[in-house]
């Protein structure tokens, strides 16, 4: 067995933004006698995690209250996505000015996207890609990246960076936006989509924080990369809808919002070997159709 494959136990865990990745993440953790707390931005959430068994406090980050000591938790799972505009992440230096104030935790989990690539023309990418972010969103992701790694030269806590692909499972599909009957470009011009089911998202993340390396990337995706429209209409296909309508380029940008046109400018084929290999995750939904297979039975019954 390898050094980077031998697991080490998780104790106390602190998640930070506890949406829908962090809820189904610290139900797993609990589940596996691990204890964990949250913290959310709105005292709203923070009481849905509260009936959900969770600890959980409100803390807005872009205020940055002195009631925020994270160095008590030994891991911390970073899943709290930047602010909506600008090039920086303000909310991650809040977060290392607060360890500074109030001591460093032992790991540090920060959630990333693949977006950090930009776009690569429909090529393979792993880890080792430049990275030539376009959309702002991703630059934002970026100086996270960036600020973190800094941070973590000059301390002691081991840092793991997961970039992960797009997210889909129980109640994250796309289904009003087929029920809207919006278009797609065609399939020739479609980008490359990768993905990931958010439970095997949440094994990587567990896998990734067990791993003893000091300082380490890895990609999240299912290796199974298909094109937009592939995925538009698997999901239409199994829920009983009408295929979107397909249209070309030069309509796309009257059509689309800018968000949906960022990602059709941008084709990719994301890498998972390194996950695969040095975390030794097994994807329970190993495609699409399985996690769609699954997703689908479960609303049927």
């Amino acid at each position: 067995m390898s050094q980077l494959s031998r697991k080490q136990p998780l104790n106390s865990v602190l998640i930070i933004g506890c949406g829908y990745v962090g809820r189904r993440l610290a139900s797993r953790l609990l589940a596996e006698q691990v204890s964990v707390s949250a913290i959310v931005r709105s005292e709203k959430s923070r009481d849905q995690l509260l009936a959900a068994g969770i600890e959980a406090y409100a803390l807005d980050l872009d205020d940055t209250p002195e009631t925020f000591v994270p160095g008590a938790h030994q891991q911390v799972f970073y899943l709290l996505p930047p602010p909506r505009s600008g090039l920086q992440d303000s909310r991650t230096q809040a977060c290392i000015d607060c360890f500074a104030r109030h001591g460093q935790p032992q790991k540090l989990l920060y959630l990333s996207t693949t977006g950090v690539y930009g776009d690569c023309q429909g090529n393979w990418v792993s880890e080792e890609q430049p990275l030539r972010p376009t959309a702002e969103r991703a630059k934002r992701r970026l100086h996270a990246e960036t600020q973190w790694l800094n941070w973590q030269q000059h301390n002691q806590t081991a840092i793991r960076i997961v970039r992960v692909a797009g997210i889909y499972g129980p109640d994250r599909l796309p289904l009003a936006r087929l029920e809207k009957g919006l278009p797609l470009l065609k399939e020739s011009q479609s980008p490359w989509m990768n993905r990931i089911h958010v439970d095997d998202l949440v094994s990587v993340l567990i896998a990734a924080m067990q791993s003893p390396a000091q300082a380490r990337i890895y990609n999240a995706s299912d290796g199974h990369p298909g094109s937009m429209n592939q995925y538009f209409n698997a999901i239409a296909d199994r829920a009983g809808l009408p295929r979107p309508p397909q249209i070309d380029i030069r309509e796309a940008a009257e059509q689309l919002s800018a968000g949906m046109m960022s990602y059709m400018r941008e084709s990719r084929r994301i890498s998972n070997r390194r996950m695969l290999a040095e975390l030794q995750v097994r994807l329970r939904y190993a495609n699409l159709q399985a996690g769609l297979d699954a997703i689908f039975a479960k609303s049927s019954e």
